[in-house]
């Protein structure tokens, strides 16, 4: 009988032995660190954020009050977050690398053969967001999804997030997740305590097209380098275009919409307007008439309502509310036809960012994450001035506390300036179906750090939400690369509903600001005066003319001296009375010279 009674305590006692190891083997919120095991019931009140910085000591201490288990259980503490998995040098060196000391955005758990180790966490620091990014990889590999869970954790960091949705899948970023037992043990295996929830979020739209807060720029705010990239105009060309900004600029003549721009370009090619331009080079009537005919297609695709006002400032998309970032989302299916336009459009709002921000340096949180999906479109056919001031863009904007990711297939479709530039990024799969695939699975595969692993075998190898990753860590560096099972997202993967597109865009303080278009006064209406205020004109001095010698002058010999007294009157647009009282008040709030920036963006201040 005493042996019968004997035998229930060895098995508490070895319960108790290996209750660290179980422990050690559960997930951890977020993945990023994890508790250091006891056998008492205070172990989870360990702080996590111990263990990566002194995991040995911490995994002692933690095991003091268990000095009376048997010796031969010393194993236990080497189950602790510390040990490594089966390949445990490759554990520990990406574990130590990707412990970030700041702010963590967690991606993933490494990928130990084919299944996650949920306490080797991969993760991208808040504070160098900064340093910009890349999220590439083929067609449904996974790469909205990393998008999602970046963006949605910076704005929960308290960075302000940009993100475009191209085929409108993105909008549940909006929405809270929805459990599942699938999820569940997804997120388990990963490391990540999945809690339902979402950032709150701001929908926009380009001109109103769709649900969302509508976003428009004048023509004078966008500029010429930006204007000739939508127009699809050639160096010459958009030298041209750039002498007709230059000659609105220099008169203070604000150009608001389209028919602004064509109003003036019609004037400057005719025979009352050439002398005008002679000055400075001129402008021949075949560039004029190109710039003209692309300037009616892109009204006729219906782009002419991104342009106008009220021009929306850029600042509010710096918006926080409750300690989180608002997560601006440009809804873009109403213009998927147009991709060259949404690109050069989100470029003009970088380039409005960058002029107007303050230089802040590093932040623990930056102020803005940037999003840059299809980013291919934004390179593809540009000019040489235009690449240029895309790298200027990306190299200085960092010390505004804004970061920029660009989202696209294969780093190929960035220049290599620009990706010089990217110090975090997540490659999904690339599959070599092609000559031209396979030379760019193996360019892919050289822009990351060199690795044990041979990443041309990796890549095409990895499966949807895998991901080969490499970050900037803490002092400058980049980490080695960690092949990694990418984390689900809080918010929903399905898109949002229209009716909770609706309601978020008529719940906005911004609609009463941004929602009705308004028509002010401009160079085509300006111009349209100047016509009617000529005639009259001419026909006034052709009546005071022939006043006096009535009697010696028929009506035939009357119009000709009215149209030499108006001939001379009228030595230029600039010239007419009315155009000269447009431009003193236009003076007044423009500036008698508008100054630009940044592909040519005009300067508010």
């Amino acid at each position: 009988m005493t042996s019968p009674q004997q035998d229930p305590a060895t098995p508490a006692e070895q319960s108790a032995a290996e209750q660290p190891a179980a422990e050690a083997s559960a997930a951890q919120p977020e993945a990023q660190t994890a508790e250091a095991p006891a056998p008492s019931a205070d172990a989870p009140a360990a702080p996590s954020a111990e263990v990566p910085a002194a995991p040995e000591g911490d995994a002692q201490s933690a095991d003091a009050p268990a000095a009376d288990a048997p010796a031969a259980e010393q194993p236990a503490p080497s189950d602790a977050p510390t040990a490594p998995p089966a390949s445990s040098e490759e554990a520990e060196r990406i574990r130590s690398a990707y412990a970030f000391e700041g702010g963590r955005i967690h991606l993933g758990a490494m990928l130990d053969g084919e299944e996650p180790d949920p306490s080797v966490p991969v993760n991208l620091s808040v504070q160098m967001l900064n340093r910009h990014g890349l999220i590439a990889g083929a067609t449904g590999t996974g790469k909205t999804r990393t998008l999602q869970i970046i963006a949605e954790q910076a704005a929960h960091a308290g960075a302000a997030v940009f993100v475009a949705d191209m085929k409108g899948d993105l909008s549940g970023i909006a929405v809270p997740g929805a459990a599942s037992e699938k999820l569940t043990a997804r997120a388990a295996a990963r490391g990540q305590e999945w809690v339902s929830r979402a950032a709150p979020t701001e929908f926009y739209t380009l001109g109103g097209q769709g649900e969302g807060v509508p976003i428009r720029t004048t023509v004078s705010d966008f500029g010429p380098v930006l204007m000739s990239k939508v127009l699809e105009l050639n160096a010459t060309q958009e030298s041209s275009l750039g002498l007709i900004f230059h000659y609105a600029d220099s008169h203070g003549l604000a150009l608001l919409d389209l028919k602004d721009l064509r109003a003036l370009i019609q004037f400057l090619t005719s025979d009352e307007g050439k002398s005008e331009l002679k000055g400075i080079g001129g402008i021949s009537s075949a560039t004029a008439g190109v710039i003209l005919r692309s300037l009616t297609a892109f009204e006729s695709s219906g782009a002419d309502v991104f342009f106008g006002e009220p021009a929306f400032d850029v600042q509010q998309l710096l918006r926080t509310k409750d300690g989180a970032g608002y997560i601006s989302c440009l809804e873009l299916p109403g213009v998927a036809s147009r991709p060259a336009l949404f690109s050069t459009f989100m470029m003009w709002m970088l380039a409005e960012l960058y002029q107007d921000l303050p230089e802040v340096g590093d932040q623990p949180v930056p102020k803005l994450v940037f999003f840059f999906d299809e980013a291919h479109l934004l390179f593809k056919d540009a000019s040489k001035a235009f690449l240029d001031q895309v790298v200027q863009t990306v190299r200085l904007i960092r010390s505004k506390g804004v970061g920029i990711f660009f989202i696209t297939q294969t780093p190929k479709d960035i220049p290599s300036d620009v990706l010089a530039q990217l110090g975090n990024r997540v490659q999904h799969a690339l599959r070599a179906f092609t000559p031209d695939d396979a030379k760019a699975l193996k360019a892919t595969a050289k822009t990351f750090p060199t690795s044990e692993h041979d990443l041309e075998e990796v890549i095409p190898a990895l499966g949807t939400g895998e991901a080969i990753v490499t970050v900037m860590s803490e002092d400058g560096a980049p980490t080695p690369v960690a092949i990694t099972a990418v984390r689900a997202p809080e918010s929903s993967m399905e898109p949002a509903g229209e009716q909770v597109l609706k309601d978020t865009a008529a719940a906005s303080p911004l609609m009463a600001e941004y929602g009705t278009p308004v028509d002010n006064e401009s160079a085509y209406e300006i111009l349209q005066k100047r016509a009617a205020d000529e005639a009259a004109a001419a026909e006034a001095e052709e009546e005071k003319a022939a006043a006096p010698a009535g009697e010696k002058q028929s009506p035939a010999e009357k119009k000709p001296a009215g149209r030499k007294t108006a001939a001379k009157k009228d030595e230029g647009l600039m010239d007419n009375p009315a155009v000269k009282s447009f431009l003193r008040s236009a003076g007044t709030v423009l500036g008698r010279e508008i100054s630009r920036s940044l592909f040519g963006i005009r300067k508010r201040r």
